[in-house]
């Protein structure tokens, strides 16, 4: 059983965790803080808090956060790799290894959208590495369509009307 709650503050450290986690690369190529603390990368956790960020945490029975989910908002002059426009945020997801094909991203990926309804948003943009085959399936069965290629990532879109 997965409870799916909102960040807080406190948590902010298992959220960056799972920005790297989400990060789609080979394993031999990541250094942790030297990724996180890039300028393409920090962005999506500096300054948190601001308006139109919202992050969902997923802990299991005995409370441990294996999950997260979260988006933020950027423009033209500060762009994250799914950007589509001022007024679509941009989502994130990651699952701790050991809960990974289990539902979890699923159902954080169903809150989130939910979440996203709720705070006015209707369209969410997303961005994955084309080879993370099993991400890009999900998503579309989640109702995200391609929106277009940046770089080696395809930005996909999610519609309020497509609805899950």
């Amino acid at each position: 059983m997965w409870i799916i709650k909102n960040m807080e503050n406190k948590e902010l450290e298992f959220l960056k965790d799972m920005l790297y986690e989400s990060i789609y690369m080979p394993e031999d190529v990541k250094d942790k803080a030297k990724l996180l603390n890039s300028p393409s990368i920090k962005k999506y956790y500096e300054d948190w808090g601001r308006k139109g960020d919202t992050a969902l945490i997923a802990t299991d029975a005995n409370n441990r956060a294996v999950g997260a989910v979260w988006y933020r908002l950027f423009d033209e002059s500060n762009m994250g790799y799914g950007y589509v426009d001022n007024q679509t945020p941009e989502l994130g997801i990651a699952v701790m290894k050991e809960a990974r094909g289990l539902g979890v991203g699923t159902l954080l990926m169903k809150k989130i959208i939910e979440q996203a309804a709720v705070d006015g948003y209707k369209t969410l943009s997303l961005s994955v590495d084309p080879d993370n085959r099993s991400a890009v399936h999900i998503y579309r069965q989640l109702g995200f369509v391609d929106y277009g290629i940046s770089g080696t990532s395809i930005t996909m879109i999610y519609r309020e009307e497509s609805k899950v």
